[in-house]
């Protein structure tokens, strides 16, 4: 069956939805026969604007992908913060790069799941990814939500926690608020969870 290769594709401008993203590639390490890999999409914005903003510094050992280097990857985990409740703008620009995959129906049939950042509650915990659906559903990908398999993980009260059914979420408040432990947790389960069921899809 060879290896299942898991590309881990994410933009991240203060640094929550790449912390996020090593998680989930530890996860998705942790399943046998698995390689996962981490991807930025390309900046668009200016490097003056990105000062302004106090953008993080981008991970210089992780290298950014092109449209066609999907084409390499059995399986995704697709991360960005929202912006009023929906991908970055960065985020969606890459997908619109990737037409020529879109016309030949290249990436139909690979599976693929979501995970964020948001401010608050009201910043698309569940609508960043209920809306993404659409960019698989036109390359015809599948969809894999976390649904409610992570356990009692999905039901904490006593704690602020990100994430939904759809997948795995944090919350970065003003900026100055981190992944917690339990938002972690569920982001290394969904590599691991999205990684099982891609190698079952290629087996």
């Amino acid at each position: 069956m060879g290896t299942t290769k898991i590309y881990i594709v994410f933009y991240s401008l203060h640094g929550h939805v790449e912390i996020m993203a090593r998680e989930i590639q530890r996860g998705a390490n942790a399943v046998q026969g698995v390689e996962a890999t981490l991807w930025q999409v390309p900046e668009t914005l200016s490097n003056s604007i990105l000062n302004k903003v106090k953008a993080n510094p981008k991970a210089d050992n992780v290298p950014v992908i092109l449209p066609e280097q999907l084409l390499e990857a059995d399986g995704f985990l697709f991360g960005f913060p929202s912006r009023f409740g929906v991908m970055a703008s960065q985020f969606k620009a890459f997908f619109d790069a990737t037409h020529e995959l879109w016309a030949t129906q290249a990436l139909a049939g690979k599976p693929a799941g979501f995970f964020w950042s948001t401010g608050f509650y009201g910043g698309g915990q569940e609508l960043a990814a209920f809306t993404a659906i659409t960019q698989l559903a036109h390359h015809g990908m599948l969809f894999v939500p976390l649904g409610y398999t992570f356990g009692s993980g999905m039901f904490e009260m006593g704690e602020v926690k990100g994430g939904s059914s759809y997948g795995a979420g944090t919350f970065a408040a003003d900026g100055s608020r981190q992944p917690s432990e339990l938002e972690l947790r569920q982001a290394f389960y969904q590599g691991k969870y999205v990684s099982e069921i891609t190698k079952k899809l290629k087996g």
